[in-house]
């Protein structure tokens, strides 16, 4: 069960260990590293959240797994977390913590939805653009291709959201259509 809460209170105390230590880049990578693998393999995931594995066949099977790609701050705190039993919500700690990460350096994360992939100039003038307007320093960008887009862009910064898509102004379209009055009384 997905507990935000609990995985960020274990992020906020590796993020301020991290800092303590000077390892926040290298913790930030492992963390990365860690995201990535918990996407990728869903075996991995369902043996952190498997209640019939015990806590040290876990415990031997993350160092297997992680051995030689994690630094050491990160292997203690993964064997103190599965130590506690909260194993289970590993994969939420290492989102919290890039989110915890990314808020401690001001990176700012754009999600960009196009229907076609874009030009180098054209993603560096809307990141340029993006930070001239919202005034932020730092900003992550992230693509995605959506061809039911039709074209056109939706872009997300934070929790603003701007749908300049062909399909979205198709929708409005439809809306009047359905909601035309002078229709309506004519019938």
């Amino acid at each position: 069960m997905p507990s935000p809460r609990i995985a960020a209170r274990y992020a906020k105390s590796l993020i301020d260990l991290a800092l303590e230590q000077n390892q926040l880049e290298t913790v930030y990578d492992d963390m990365k590293w860690l995201q990535v693998v918990c996407k990728q393999n869903r075996d991995f995931v369902n043996m952190l959240r498997s209640p019939v594995i015990k806590a040290d066949a876990k415990q031997k099977i993350m160092a297997a797994i992680t051995e030689n790609s994690i630094g050491t701050l990160t292997a203690a705190f993964n064997k103190l977390v599965i130590s506690k039993g909260r194993e289970s919500i590993l994969p939420e700690i290492a989102s919290a913590f890039i989110d915890a990460y990314k808020a401690h350096k001001g990176i700012h994360t754009l999600q960009l939805t196009t229907a076609a992939p874009i030009s180098d100039s054209t993603r560096q003038a809307l990141v340029e653009q993006v930070k001239k307007t919202a005034g932020f320093q730092h900003v992550e960008l992230q693509e995605k291709v959506d061809p039911a887009l039709i074209g056109g862009f939706v872009l997300q910064v934070g929790d603003k959201l701007v749908d300049a898509s062909i399909a979205y102004d198709l929708r409005n379209i439809a809306k009047q259509f359905e909601s035309n009055d002078f229709i309506y009384n004519i019938r």
